[in-house]
């Protein structure tokens, strides 16, 4: 399976108990739409290895208690801890004409409400405490976060996306 045909679920946080259990952490918005899940591709060495999931129990905070087929001991899974969890993008729901998801945005044109035409995103951060775009104006990266008031509106039809960029937000990332 190719990274580029793929969208990023979450990472193993850590091993749980003796018997080959992993904790593991979905970065998406609805976690109950993975709990059915019979496979899920793990980042090794920059591939990305399907494994077989014999269970994977709901747990608070996106989080799930999971275990492979063929892996019944804690050093057997160890190694994993850290690694990113990746399924194909044709696993992902479709979304209704006003949604999108982030990684979609990524080749699209920042139009700002004031300043017109910015950039293309490069790159969409998916941070803990935000989410942000990753875009280049002028030779510098300008990180824009993806908020209410921020992002006014995303055109998938013409791959743009139209922001109102606080006051002063492009100087901060022009200066020397």
């Amino acid at each position: 399976m190719n990274k580029d045909n793929c969208f990023q679920l979450g990472h193993i946080a850590k091993v749980h108990g003796l018997h080959g259990e992993l904790l593991l952490v979905l970065d998406v918005d609805f976690p109950e739409d993975y709990e059915d899940l019979n496979h899920v591709f793990v980042e090794k060495s920059d591939r990305l290895v399907p494994f077989i999931l014999e269970h994977m129990v709901p747990q608070p905070n996106n989080r799930f208690l999971a275990k492979f087929e063929e892996f019944d001991h804690v050093d057997q899974v160890k190694p994993m801890v850290g690694a990113a969890l990746f399924l194909p993008l044709s696993s992902l729901s479709e979304l209704n004409e006003d949604q999108y998801y982030f990684h979609e945005l990524v080749g699209f044109t920042v139009i700002d409400e004031n300043m017109g035409e910015l950039g293309k995103v490069k790159v969409i951060y998916d941070l803990d405490t935000q989410d942000l775009i990753g875009m280049e104006y002028r030779e510098k990266e300008v990180l824009i976060p993806i908020q209410e008031g921020i992002l006014q509106k995303v055109d998938k039809a013409e791959k743009k996306v139209f922001c109102r960029l606080p006051e002063g937000l492009l100087d901060i990332y022009l200066e020397d």
